[in-house]
């Protein structure tokens, strides 16, 4: 699993992570989309809801993320849950169903790093492509066709920090035995290599359990 805020650079890791590893991404948002959107049974239930302006029950979207991670490519492949859960009833409901993390990363940015990150952030409506002022400059023929996405102002960047720091702090104590905090105000390289070697020496255990067993085995 791995949670950050706004702006934190998670999207970017998740690639990295899933490029490197051969992971298995899950947004439950996504997933929650393509669901509704593929008339699925818990599609249809949760489109009653969203319909109606109400949150999507958590048993709804648990049995969804249950599903997909029942998934032939995911049993062979491995997951990477991104974003969820984010309360502590989540938290406990994807317990029940036997859902634990062998890592759980946390990316931690100071706010007000997070707040310059967002507020000078740029998309180019004509390719997609997002620029920062400061970080990553824009070629100058595209200065003058750039927007601010309407949720990129300092104000409401701090009220979604404090709606993610409600929601990380809601569930932390379900993961502590595999919490691991990569500190985000790094370069995108440096956080991914912290990132990384901690996969690495997983994958590294995990092939030697898989080794003694099958050793034991042949021994049996």
């Amino acid at each position: 699993m791995i949670s950050g805020p706004p702006a934190a650079g998670k999207g970017t890791q998740c690639e990295r992570i899933v490029e490197k590893f051969g992971l298995i991404h899950i947004s439950a948002g996504d997933l929650l989309r393509a669901e509704v959107e593929a008339g699925t049974a818990a599609g249809k239930l949760a489109a009653e809801y969203m319909n109606k302006g109400q949150l999507v029950p958590n048993k709804v979207v648990v049995d969804m993320v249950k599903h997909r991670l029942a998934q032939p490519d995911v049993q062979d492949q491995g997951w990477l849950l991104d974003g969820y859960p984010r309360s502590a009833d989540q938290a406990a409901a994807i317990l029940e169903e036997g859902i634990h993390p062998d890592v759980f990363f946390l990316i931690q940015v100071p706010d007000e790093d997070l707040i310059e990150r967002v507020v000078g952030r740029r998309m180019d409506p004509e390719t997609g492509q997002i620029y920062h002022l400061t970080f990553k400059p824009p070629p100058k023929d595209t200065l003058k066709r750039l927007i601010q996405r309407s949720d990129d102002t300092e104000e409401k960047a701090k009220a979604r920090l404090e709606v993610h720091a409600g929601n990380v702090a809601s569930v932390l104590d379900y993961y502590q035995d595999v919490l691991v905090e990569i500190d985000g105000s790094q370069d995108i390289g440096a956080v991914g290599s912290a990132i990384e070697d901690v996969l690495d020496t997983f994958q590294e255990s995990s092939s030697l359990d898989e080794f003694q067993r099958q050793a034991e085995a042949s021994s049996a």
